[in-house]
């Protein structure tokens, strides 16, 4: 991945319950890391996930996957980078980086759907709404 500017890092100790009989984070759970580096997008752009869900919309997950570069065992320190790399009419598709130190451990790319909280249909994003993620979508140079 290039280097472009997070919307939010996310800090994280591995709890022992994440791992496995190998003794590393079983792999869903790395998902899971995602998902609440996702509210920390929310928080840092709209100030809250309830402040985000005031715009009538909600996001949910169309495609995710993951890439594992080195394993993280239990009381790992890690942090959860979240990058924009789209912006669509009605998705969006963010980057993630988890890395241990300087060590990136796993790549995680996912895209999102934004929908309409009432019918879960797909809808366009008001402009004040894309207005937020536009300042972090990657320079030409970056894409």
């Amino acid at each position: 991945m290039t280097d472009r500017r997070a919307i939010a890092e996310m800090p994280l100790r591995v709890r022992y319950h994440e791992c496995d009989g190998q003794g590393v984070v079983f792999n869903a759970h790395y998902l899971a890391y995602v998902d609440m580096a996702a509210f920390e997008v929310e928080k840092a752009l709209f100030g809250s996930h309830r402040d985000f869900l005031a715009t009538g919309l909600d996001l949910v997950v169309a495609e995710s996957n993951l890439r594992y570069h080195a394993p993280c065992r239990f009381d790992d320190e890690l942090v959860v980078s979240a990058f924009l790399t789209h912006l669509g009419s009605t998705s969006l598709i963010f980057d993630h980086e988890i890395r241990r130190g300087a060590l990136l451990t796993t790549e995680a790319r996912v895209r999102y759907v934004f929908v309409d909280q009432k019918t879960f249909r797909p809808r366009q994003p008001p402009d004040e709404v894309r207005d937020r993620y536009l300042p972090f979508l990657p320079t030409p140079e970056h894409a």
